[in-house]
């Protein structure tokens, strides 16, 4: 196995260029676990901790570009007050070991249903910067991931970053079979947006790939007071709860039966929805 260790993006992506099949390694919390337990042997590994711009973050107008290797750590203490959702979703990964080195860019790349940053990125309409020699673009994170562990980034593609808008009222809940430590049962990330009067959801480990609950979405909007903003009717909370349970497509596994999961989702929908309002209040 060969190991490229570029200094600059520029190396990085020329690195990727000449050899495609290469896989990344920033923090290492999900590429070294599948190294070690010999389900995964890349022909060669391209450390990105050398370089610089990936752990950078800074303002673009009204959004934030947030490099790919700022790891969980700095999003909870830099950006939780610009970022909450995501930054109550960084505090559920892993120990605080894990949390130093893991990153988001690293979770987008694995592209796994029970990544913990990705309820969050949807529910916020975040878009993921992706790069070549070729040029960048960036994808809408719903548009993304394509299946279990499969995602749009082509061969010759790196993570940059991901672009968000920051938000104010936002509510993450996972459950798991222990407080720490734990791939999520299933989880679900809120975003309500006053001004725009949008919604915004995030379901993951409930199907294939991280999802939204479009329908659910739509119904919340057209029913919550956003001007005199009175607390949301308990029926309103209720269908907003079996919306999001019926947009999920879970399956029976080790962690929990599609049932439970379903129950779940609708028991964090609810929730989130009664922290996420009652901050606005």
């Amino acid at each position: 196995m060969d190991f490229l260790r570029p200094s600059t993006w520029e190396e990085a992506l020329a690195a990727k260029a000449a050899h495609p099949d290469a896989t990344p390694i920033a923090g290492g919390t999900d590429v070294m676990v599948e190294l070690n337990f010999d389900r995964r042997r890349p022909p060669a590994l391209i450390d990105l901790t050398r370089v610089a711009a990936l752990t950078e973050w800074g303002g673009d107008g009204d959004l934030l570009r947030v490099g790919a290797g700022v790891p969980y750590r700095r999003i909870i203490e830099e950006l939780g007050d610009r970022l909450p959702g995501l930054a109550m979703a960084s505090r559920t990964v892993g120990s605080p070991q894990i949390r130093n080195r893991g990153t988001v860019g690293g979770n987008l790349g694995s592209a796994s249903p029970a990544g913990d940053a990705h309820p969050p990125l949807l529910a916020a309409g975040a878009e993921v910067e992706l790069a070549s020699v070729r040029g960048t673009r960036r994808v809408p994170a719903r548009e993304f991931f394509t299946g279990p562990k499969r995602s749009v980034l082509a061969p010759d593609e790196l993570i940059a970053a991901f672009w968000v808008r920051p938000g104010s009222a936002e509510q993450f809940a996972k459950i798991g079979t222990r407080n720490a430590m734990v791939i999520a049962v299933c989880s679900f990330a809120l975003a309500l947006d006053p001004e725009r009067r949008t919604v915004g959801t995030g379901i993951g480990s409930a199907a294939p790939t991280p999802l939204r609950a479009t329908e659910a979405e739509a119904f919340l909007a057209a029913s919550l007071d956003w001007d005199s903003r009175h607390p949301v009717p308990e029926n309103v909370t209720a269908e907003f709860g079996r919306l999001v349970a019926e947009a999920a497509a879970p399956i029976d596994d080790v962690r929990g039966t599609a049932g439970y999961r379903r129950h779940a989702l609708s028991v964090l929908a609810r929730r989130t929805l009664t922290w996420a309002w009652g901050g606005l209040r």
